[in-house]
């Protein structure tokens, strides 16, 4: 009689498991996403003990060295990554479908191999034929560059060890499967299992690894969380698959800032570097009340974003308050600190914010930016022409220091901007710094806007 197998109810949104079926997630609160997967037994080989060979040894006594980084050809994506790929790491490139996930990896593949490196993309959707269509649309054609079509994480391990490549890359991990896992590919089973088999290919053999996964609608990466905790850096790829721009960011990166942000234009021969991202986003402005530009530092790139706010008065109640590419809620403070600090009746009004070109303000320097552009907007009077504004705001209406406020305002002045309002604290360091720009300092959110907008409003 043939013994039953063991099965658990795993979600596949988080990977949390039960033994019986429930409608809602307990871990991640997600509906109907429960699914029954076989337990496999561990084999011979995995239930052995395995190890490096190497007793463990002091810390002190371990050589701490760089290891060698190599340059994928892009220098946006160095940047993200942190100045190149290292042998060994193992990087997770998510983003919605139609984005150009496939199109990045490709074009930096035949980069890579034709410096000189050989590489293996290896692909789960496409035959090798429609992957060849696609490197001659976008000239990523070279000798050292190997394809081939095969979702068996077995045959895949053996054509590395034969191949023996610098990197290879993995198109994507929802088509991959273990054969001794009796669960669907694409599944948390599946997902979990071939991930940490890879990363022991990386990490043995000291050969990169580019991982592409899937997001869901809400848009986390698809399958379990604990994907991410195995890799060693997470790059999220944004932007509307109709749009012209990409950006592409690291949420994770043991070996380099997550702070850094890389800009991509899409074009006929796919993907392309725009090293100039400020005057990108600055290219198409229309000096109108309302709009005023914030010079924000991601990483270590500072980059000038438009911040455009209308302010429009309403009969309906209560009114609507929009936001793109920035948090509601952070609008919402700011409005109450303007209508508490400054008097200024804006509660009663719909206001919509949005940031030009897509890039996602996050840091406290865009506050006062902000707040002058929404103020603009309600008084309807031009800004200052050719002025930036960065500053974070609090909610006693003060207007608090930013750091690297002299890179910030070194990129403005590039740009052909001759006005700062910048918080008080870095004018005092800034004072008689530039020439040819005429700085204002702040105290207050209502010395800011007179300072912005020489009127009283």
């Amino acid at each position: 009689m043939a013994k039953k197998k063991k099965t658990m109810y795993v979600c596949q949104n988080c990977g949390y498991d039960n033994t019986r079926w429930m409608g809602k997630c307990p871990g991640c609160g997600a509906w109907n996403t429960m699914v029954e997967e076989v337990v496999a037994p561990p084999s011979e080989e995995r239930r052995g003990t395995a190890s490096s060979g190497e007793p463990p040894q002091p810390i002190a006594e371990i050589r701490a060295e760089d290891l060698p980084r190599f340059s994928t050809g892009s220098g946006e994506l160095d940047r993200v990554l942190g100045g190149g790929v290292i042998p060994g790491a193992m990087v997770l490139v998510v983003g919605d479908p139609g984005v150009g996930k496939s199109s990045l990896t490709l074009r930096a593949s035949a980069d890579i191999a034709r410096a000189g490196r050989r590489v293996l993309y290896v692909t789960g959707e496409e035959s090798a034929r429609q992957i060849r269509m696609r490197a001659d649309r976008l000239q990523a054609v070279a000798d050292e560059l190997l394809v081939v079509s095969e979702t068996n994480l077995d045959a895949i391990c053996a054509h590395v060890e034969n191949v023996k490549p610098a990197l290879f890359i993995i198109d994507s991990i929802q088509t991959m499967y273990r054969p001794d896992i009796e669960s669907a590919p694409g599944s948390v089973s599946q997902v979990r299992e071939c991930a940490m088999e890879l990363m022991r290919v990386a990490k043995t053999a000291g050969i990169a690894v580019f991982v592409i996964g899937h997001v869901t609608k809400e848009g986390s990466l698809a399958g379990p969380r604990v994907l991410e905790h195995i890799v060693d850096t997470v790059l999220y790829f944004e932007g509307e698959r109709n749009a012209e721009y990409r950006v592409l960011r690291a949420v994770k990166n043991r070996f380099g800032s997550t702070n850094e942000l890389g800009l991509f234009e899409m074009r006929d021969v796919g993907l392309v570097d725009v090293p100039d991202a400020s005057k990108l986003f600055l290219s198409e402005r229309a000096p109108e009340s309302g709009s005023v530009i914030v010079p924000t530092v991601e990483g270590t790139r500072p980059l000038l974003v438009e911040v455009q706010a209308l302010v429009a008065p309403t009969p309906y109640q209560p009114p609507r308050r929009t936001a793109d590419s920035v948090d509601v809620k952070r609008i919402q403070l700011l409005l109450a600190v303007l209508e508490k600090r400054v008097r200024l009746p804006i509660g009663a009004a719909d206001v919509y914010v949005k940031v030009a070109g897509g890039i996602r303000l996050d840091e406290p320097a865009a506050d006062l930016a902000l707040c002058v552009a929404m103020a603009s907007s309600f008084a309807g009077r031009l800004p200052r022409p050719q002025m930036v504004v960065c500053g974070e705001v609090g909610l006693s209406g003060e207007v608090r220091a930013v750091s690297q406020a002299e890179q910030r305002i070194i990129e403005a002045q590039r740009l052909g901007f001759h006005a700062a309002v910048i918080p008080m604290k870095n004018y005092r360091q800034l004072k008689g710094k530039f020439a040819g720009m005429e700085l204002f300092g702040a105290e207050t959110i209502g010395d800011a806007l007179k300072c912005a907008m020489p009127k009283n409003i």
